[in-house]
């Protein structure tokens, strides 16, 4: 369990840090705002709903190579991260609808793009 707590933190920490070194600020939203908004795991998910919402999102979406290896958001390869990357590819390509990023209550929806190198959330 305690490995798991601290696999699922690193995308929060990766957040905070960006947020930090950028000089904004990490914004949670309501999800009434639905322009520029993101869906990402909640640190505090565990590993099988994790992976139960990648199998989701990557059957909906029909497309995943993001998360695959060589595709720009493979790394890190954690479950946290490639969760959150289809989350939000889901939750975008749905209408950023605060109901497409609920995938039983583990879903979050940030007012900070959680982009990081060539990863990017938007499309």
């Amino acid at each position: 369990m305690a490995k798991s707590v601290s696999s699922l933190s690193i995308l929060f920490l990766i957040l905070l840090l960006l947020s930090v070194n950028l000089g904004g600020t990490l914004k949670f939203t309501n999800g009434w705002e639905s322009q520029n908004t993101w869906c990402v795991a909640k640190p505090s998910t565990i590993d099988a709903e994790l992976s139960s919402n990648i199998e989701y999102a990557c059957n909906q979406l029909r497309d995943c190579y993001l998360i695959q290896e060589g595709g720009s958001c493979y790394n890190p390869n954690t479950l946290i991260n490639h969760a959150s990357v289809v989350m939000n590819l889901y939750y975008q390509s749905n209408g950023r609808n605060n109901w497409n990023c609920d995938f039983r209550g583990s879903g979050l929806i940030v007012g900070t793009d959680p982009s990081y190198g060539a990863c990017k959330y938007a499309f």
